[in-house]
């Protein structure tokens, strides 16, 4: 059976149209159900059909916890098995996160726990980082510090701009977060009491994809 993955995005949706077509080159067996965004003009939902989108401002909520309610809410009613961060560029807070525990994941442009929040390949190029990358992990309140499932390192290479280390990165990025979602999908992933599991057993540190796009076939 097809897992049903609710999306969340901010801005254009490349990781998003990542899964898309992960799904309909048959990679990737999800389908996704609804996408969400805190921004109307989102490119990233013009990438899917009307009836799987959703918006709101947050501004007008009276406050954080009530816009994530609203959220919380309209992706609870597509009946998601995961939901996935994919370009969202909120914190989420304690109510949302528990709401779906265990099954809800982010995707981060470093190599966490370097670099959380924005700015990621800067600061990379600024600390003399000769390595950069992408992480995916689990969500807590805390911003960008859940449990890494794994992560997809590049080289920092002479000359390097944050624009041409980004636009380096982003190809591995995508496919990085297709192979974690795939795990998750396959019912390879779970997470138990701030744990990751990786085939049953614990994922003691985060997986690394390969130059093929793949996550090891057997988790440690």
């Amino acid at each position: 059976m097809s897992r049903r993955l609710a999306v969340l995005v901010s801005g254009r949706g490349s990781n998003l149209q990542a899964l898309l077509d992960a799904i309909a080159q048959q990679r990737l067996d999800a389908e996704i159900v609804g996408v969400f965004s805190d921004k109307a003009d989102a490119h990233a939902l013009q990438r899917v059909a009307a009836p799987l989108r959703w918006s709101a401002d947050p501004k007008a909520f009276a406050s954080r916890a009530g816009f994530d309610a609203e959220l919380a809410d309209a992706v609870q009613a597509v009946r998601p098995d995961w939901v996935v961060c994919a370009g969202y560029m909120r914190i989420l807070g304690a109510s949302f996160v528990a709401r779906f525990e265990g099954r809800l994941l982010n995707i981060h442009p470093s190599l966490l726990p370097r670099y959380r929040g924005l700015h990621t390949h800067a600061r990379a190029l600024e600390a003399g980082d000769t390595e950069h990358g992408a992480s995916v992990h689990f969500v807590v309140p805390e911003l960008d510090a859940g449990t890494v499932i794994a992560q997809a390192p590049i080289p920092v290479l002479p000359g390097d701009t944050p624009e041409t280390l980004a636009a380096r990165l982003l190809p591995r990025e995508h496919a990085l977060l297709v192979a974690a979602v795939g795990l998750a999908a396959s019912g390879r992933l779970a997470e138990r009491g701030g744990q990751a599991f990786c085939d049953a057993q614990p994922l003691l540190k985060p997986l690394v994809l390969d130059s093929s796009g793949n996550l090891p076939p057997i988790c440690p």
